[in-house]
């Protein structure tokens, strides 16, 4: 008799058969790879034992050294300030990024090339993009895993930051393809940070994750339930991370040594001595900066109350970032039951008290810290990602993750409908039905924007495309559905259909080039900020929209059927066509209102015979009974 094997839907028949799934955190200074051996996360060493592989790569004249034409992780930190050219550190903070978009660009050792896409780096090996040499990270890395499972992967759970928008995910997910990587899915590292959290230590309830790493700051609220991993809220800035208190102490130390940084090797030297100084002082009170300044040693001490004092206004920017989310999450900050540390920089004195105190003098039994800040994020996207493989005994984690601006569609008069607000779990789909303008229309632009503000010119555009093809009809009787999708990795498609005809155009939306670093947080803060200004020109701008609208049909109508009017009620619509115009023109909305108001107050009756004629023409020469 021949047996059954029966399996689990979604796990694998063979019981002993398992995929390797690996999780990927892709740092700005250092990267990880992990993966659920044993059925214990874990993140895999290297051959010497270590589990960080610096995020750096350096690009070798091979032809000239017969060597290989790059040397990553430690050995290319190792050469960064002799050959700072074509030593790429953080390239992180570079993905998906113009030229005009990166911030203290002239203080990076680099030769940055402008391409229309995203910025290029010249090197002795060629042009390479922050794809490329992202990739050679995530290369080494899956090499990594390959080799301590001695077989292939299946497949990645690869994290970025929050903040990162459409163009930064987009930008990962090519590296991780041209590495040789399948994308299971990409996940926001504070969400990461709160699977290895949650799943480690049983807890459940609202907390926050407080994630300062080399490149970017991070702050989401979650709610932790029985494996439900719901985030609130999310906020951050995408231009702060320990390389700007790197840059600080830099500068400082340079000013006090009274000595020019002008050479890439030079900016490298200073860079480096400041991180060596940095990480010094987080467990003594008192350090050397010391670095090679155009052939000579140079050292300047320096006291942790000095670098806490150059920190403080970068950890004050992430202060108001924390308060922000609770707003948004119409949150106490008591309502929070802990504060997940996440990232190198929280190892600073300075930042782990700073959060202890904006939550409470009592609270800093709250801050936790006793996960490996460097590691967490990696080993939540390795629980993620053997659940994706269909490994874990459970099935799939739920993640429900948010993005973090509005999308949107503009309108008549230059106006933004947002579709999908900001903080709306993902993955989602909404759609919303628009009409024709004109009578006639067969086509109709489809222009989508990011941001929280009302008018288009204060929003990031997208994408565009247009729809055609619309049947003729009159203004307003065409149905248009437009829909937005936005999938788990936070990537987004639009499509637009008009339900009448059928007719259908789509857009995934894959922008060339990112937010500039601090846009993200600018956007958010003029939201704000101009709410109330925003909400008048909204109101003034629709208002116009809509007598333009009635003026158009209301001079259709009389050029059609205008022998229905006396010669005196003529006269006194053509007058109320003219004085809507008039207001119009000015910024008074309650005027424009009125005065639309007023024209169809005005042409009701001229509506009615036109109703009438209509009424009679498609009644003339029948029956009753064929009525």
């Amino acid at each position: 008799m021949a047996l059954l094997q029966i399996s689990e839907p979604g796990t694998s028949p063979d019981p002993h058969q398992r995929r390797i799934a690996v999780g990927i955190d892709l740092g700005t200074t250092h990267s990880l790879v992990a993966a659920v051996r044993h059925g214990v996360a874990e993140c895999l060493p290297d051959a010497a034992g270590r589990v960080l592989l610096p995020s750096a790569v350096r690009y070798l004249d091979a032809s000239s050294r017969g060597q290989s034409g790059r040397a990553i992780g430690y050995s290319a930190l190792a050469a960064q300030a002799e050959d700072p050219e074509n030593t790429i550190v953080s390239v992180k903070r570079l993905m998906g990024r113009r030229l005009a978009d990166i911030a203290g660009r002239t203080k990076l050792p680099y030769r940055l090339v402008d391409r229309p896409g995203m910025v290029a780096l010249a090197t002795v090996a060629g042009e390479k993009t922050p794809v490329e040499v992202s990739a050679e990270i995530l290369a080494s890395l899956r090499q990594r895993a390959a080799d301590t499972f001695d077989d292939e992967i299946f497949g990645a759970v690869i994290t970025v930051p929050a903040y990162f928008d459409d163009a930064q995910r987009q930008a990962t997910k090519d590296a991780a393809h041209l590495a040789g990587l399948n994308v299971l899915r990409l996940i926001s590292e504070p969400t990461a940070a709160a699977v290895a959290y949650g799943l480690d230590h049983g807890s459940e309830g609202l907390y926050a994750v407080y994630d300062l790493g080399g490149g970017t700051f991070d702050i989401s609220l979650l709610r932790l339930t029985q494996g439900v991993f719901e985030v609130v809220a999310t906020g951050g800035d995408a231009a702060l991370g320990g390389d700007d208190i790197d840059q600080a102490l830099a500068d400082w130390a340079v000013r006090e040594a009274g000595v020019q940084v002008a050479s890439p090797q030079d900016k490298r030297a200073a860079l480096v001595a400041a991180r060596a100084a940095k990480e010094a002082l987080s467990g003594v009170p008192a350090a050397i900066w010391r670095a090679t300044i155009g052939g000579h040693v140079i050292e300047v001490p320096v006291t942790r109350a000095r670098l806490e004092a150059l920190a403080l206004p970068l950890v004050e920017r992430t202060l108001r970032e924390v308060r922000r989310v609770l707003r948004d999450a119409k949150v106490a900050r008591d309502d929070v039951q802990g504060v997940v540390m996440v990232g190198g920089s929280t190892r600073m004195p300075l930042v782990r008290s700073a959060v202890s105190e904006l939550f409470g003098a009592n609270w800093a039994g709250k801050v936790l810290t006793n996960v490996n800040p460097d590691e967490v994020v990696a080993i939540g996207a390795a629980i993620q990602a053997n659940a994706l493989a269909g490994n874990a005994k459970d099935g799939e984690l739920l993640l429900l993750d948010v993005i973090a601006l509005s999308l949107g569609l503009e309108t008549m008069g230059g106006l933004v409908e947002r579709i999908v607000e900001r903080n709306t779990t993902i993955p989602v789909a909404k759609a919303q039905d628009f009409t024709t303008f004109k009578d006639g229309q067969t086509a109709m632009a489809i222009h989508v924007l990011q941001g929280e503000r009302d008018r288009v010119e204060d929003c990031r555009s997208l994408a565009r495309f247009e729809l055609r093809g619309i049947p003729p009809m009159v203004a307003g009787a065409a149905r248009i559905r437009v829909t937005f999708q936005v999938d788990a990795d936070g990537l987004l498609g639009v499509s637009a259909r008009e339900l009448t005809s059928g007719v259908e155009a789509a857009v995934t939306v894959k922008p060339s080039y990112g937010l500039a670093d601090e846009d993200i947080a600018r956007m958010l803060r003029e939201g704000f900020a101009h709410a109330d200004e925003d909400m008048a020109a909204r109101t003034l701008r629709e208002a116009q929209v809509e007598a333009e609208r009635m003026v158009l049909a209301t001079r259709s109508a009389l050029a059609a059927d205008g022998a229905l009017l006396g010669e005196a009620e003529r006269a006194e619509v053509e007058h109320l066509v003219a004085e809507t115009q008039r207001v119009a023109a000015g910024d008074d909305a309650h005027a424009v209102e009125a005065a639309v108001k007023a024209l169809a107050d005005g042409t009701e009756a001229f509506a009615a015979a036109r109703m009438n004629q209509g009424i009679r023409q498609a009644l003339a020469g029948k029956r009753l009974e064929e009525v």
